[in-house]
């Protein structure tokens, strides 16, 4: 049994940072509550250089950032200041509203820096879209780990395989972070509905066909596989949950199930009412341009501009 579908991100500027967008795409829009899937590098930032990506307001999401290599500084209104390093996660909560930044820190920009990672949204179910904003952060040794054979799994978020993350989701869902040695093999976890997985270095094989890194396969609900890794390895992020209860708008940095919760979401960024990051205070990404429309292929998600 093949993938149901296969998707190739899209390439965008991330604070001067290129990053591969495979979520939403055209063929889909969301697997589970996965709203949003950007893969960050691998790449290098020089001597003096570093990610910038100024302060900027999310609400009915939340973020997850996990990374395989190099190191991000958090910042919230919420007056959060986390640095996130590979195998640990940071899960923000927007709820009616938040706004961060993600930077290097200083005192990693004295010298060259490698960053590689991945960063999720995960849309909130309609009675969860105006909680109140929080922020949580989790050490590697805090998350599931399992290990059979060839194949090592963290579980970074929901239930699989047996095992229940820390993190506070908000509908059902998994995410895990699954290293393959040759040839090694990983099923997708039953339970679930939606499920995908986004293959982060190396090959994979699903039945007969071969997927090259930097591609999103999405699977049929029910199919019982394994995922098998080429002759060189694999890593891969498997995900998905629960199918969203009913389409979403987007627009820039704003998911809602209400039109009209997007407009103010808008209104409010541009008057001022998000509040300031402490310590970020001197920048933010303004408010683009453009209209909230529906995409008329989706069931899940309408979209407005890109995001930053």
């Amino acid at each position: 049994m093949e993938p149901a579908t296969v998707i190739l991100p899209r390439a965008h500027d991330l604070g001067g940072f290129e990053v591969r967008r495979a979520l939403p795409a055209r063929q889909r829009q969301m697997v589970g509550p996965f709203i949003f899937l950007d893969q960050m590098g691998p790449g290098e930032f020089l001597s003096g250089q570093g990610l910038d990506v100024r302060p900027h307001p999310h609400i009915g999401l939340s973020t997850l950032t996990y990374l395989y290599e190099g190191e991000i500084l958090h910042r919230d209104t919420l007056g959060v200041r986390q640095p996130i390093r590979p195998g640990e996660v940071n899960w923000m909560t927007a709820g009616r509203g938040i706004a961060h930044s993600e930077r290097t820190d200083p005192g990693q920009r004295g010298q060259a820096n490698r960053l590689f990672g991945i960063q999720s949204w995960v849309a909130l179910p309609r009675d969860a879209e105006e909680t109140a904003p929080a922020f949580f952060h989790h050490a590697a040794e805090e998350l599931p780990f399992a290990e059979d054979g060839g194949m090592r799994l963290r579980l970074v978020a929901g239930e699989g395989w047996g095992l229940r993350a820390p993190v506070a989701v908000s509908s059902p869902l998994f995410y895990a972070d699954v290293v393959l040695a040759p040839g090694a093999a990983v099923p997708l976890p039953d339970g679930h509905e939606e499920r995908a997985a986004y293959v982060s270095t190396g090959e994979v094989r699903v039945a007969d066909q071969g997927f090259a890194a930097g591609r999103l396969l999405v699977f049929r609900a029910g199919d019982r596989l394994s995922l098998h890794a080429g002759p060189a390895g694999a890593r891969l992020l498997l995900l998905g949950g629960a199918a969203m209860d009913g389409p979403r708008f987007l627009f820039w940095n704003f998911v809602s199930s209400s039109r009209e919760r997007i407009e103010q979401a808008k209104a409010d960024w541009k008057g001022g009412r998000f509040g300031t990051v402490p310590g970020d205070e001197g920048e933010f990404i303004p408010l683009p341009e453009g209209r909230v429309s529906l995409r008329a292929e989706g069931r899940h998600v309408a979209e407005g501009s890109p995001t930053s």
